[in-house]
């Protein structure tokens, strides 16, 4: 989530991939996420309160309180002869990073409760860095949108490159009219696949807006992250989409841009409704596909257009055998070319 959005003296709960989790800055602002329930009597703790300028987290039921670490530092209902080890009850602690004005939590099949939970977990790899921007930079535009359907749909529908003149059809982007044969070359990253950098398609009106002769590499990674950069000349435009599931059926799709580029700066108040009626597109066609999937029908891709959502599939199964012990096996392992119209 945007780190502004947290806020110091103030949680903040999220359900990501099902886990309620909140979220707060400590006494030093260092932001913080833990299980977003008491393991007493399983009441929300963000429904309590911060003590100790944001030391800790106290349920609301019995002030049962938790540090950054997740384990618990007291229970005011203990007379002075009651002794409980209260070090040994935890809630899950989840790694959380800030960085480039954002907040990114790690989410692993660690256990949630129990004696197994680990307050030391490690992630297995770093947050995403936005390409261009400086790690301190912050983002300049930042909108978020549910879509009411599985993470899945959410990540392979926005990378789809044959629907816009369809689901995106419009003067100021493109037209049916205007389709025509594409080939752009893609190479693997680390978790991921790119679309190496190249010239926008002359049918893409909205490039022409920022001058110059732009080019745009698009990056797709697990979980469900795609970046764009956009180069002029010396110049950036970076755009991160941010695609995390809440649970089962329900997905949040945030955008994030940063720039250096003047124009974009002046064009800053087009851009937002701008950007949310594409993103609108995008989500009232997966919540349309959501009506025919109740009949859980046989769903096929093809070559070329949809060979971006099979390297992804597959990058999620090398992923899930990776966890089981065996060897991640990238689906793209050279550089390759793929066509279609659009």
């Amino acid at each position: 989530m945007p780190a502004r959005e947290l806020k110091r003296g103030a949680m903040v709960t999220r359900q990501i991939a099902g886990h309620p989790v909140v979220f707060w800055r400590d006494e030093t602002g260092r932001a913080c996420a833990i299980r977003d329930l008491c393991p007493h009597r399983g009441v929300p703790l963000s429904c309590g309160r911060l003590e100790g300028g944001g030391r800790e987290v106290e349920c609301p039921y019995h002030g049962w309180r938790f540090g950054a670490d997740g384990a618990c530092t007291a229970i005011p209902s203990l007379t002075e002869d009651q002794t409980v080890d209260t070090g040994k009850i935890r809630v899950r602690r989840y790694p959380v990073a800030e960085q480039q004005g954002l907040i990114w939590l790690w989410l692993s099949d660690a256990p949630v409760e129990g004696p197994a939970l680990n307050p030391d977990e490690t992630p297995a790899f770093e947050a995403p860095l936005a390409p261009a921007a400086a790690p301190d930079a912050r983002p300049r535009l930042v909108f978020s949108m549910d879509f009411d359907c599985h993470v899945d749909h959410a990540v392979i529908g926005l990378m789809d490159p044959a629907h816009g003149p369809y689901v995106h059809g419009s003067w100021w982007w493109r037209t049916r009219k205007s389709m025509h044969e594409k080939a752009k070359r893609f190479g693997p990253v680390e978790r991921g696949f790119s679309m190496l950098e190249h010239a926008p398609s002359k049918n893409s009106s909205i490039y022409r807006l920022l001058g110059g002769q732009p080019t745009t590499e698009i990056t797709f990674t697990l979980p469900g992250i795609r970046t764009e950069l956009i180069r002029i000349g010396e110049r950036h435009v970076c755009g991160l989409t941010a695609v995390t599931p809440m649970d089962a059926n329900t997905t949040r799709v945030t955008q994030i841009f940063w720039w250096d580029l003047p124009v974009m700066s002046v064009l800053k108040p087009f851009l937002m409704p701008f950007a949310r009626a594409f993103l609108k597109q995008d989500r009232d066609m997966v919540e349309l596909q959501r009506e025919g999937l109740k009949h859980n029908p046989r769903l096929m891709l093809i070559n070329d257009s949809d060979t971006q959502a099979k390297w992804y599939f597959r990058l999620k199964q090398a992923w899930a055998e990776q966890g089981a012990g065996g060897q991640f096996r990238h689906p793209l392992t050279k550089e390759v070319t793929l066509r279609w119209r659009s």
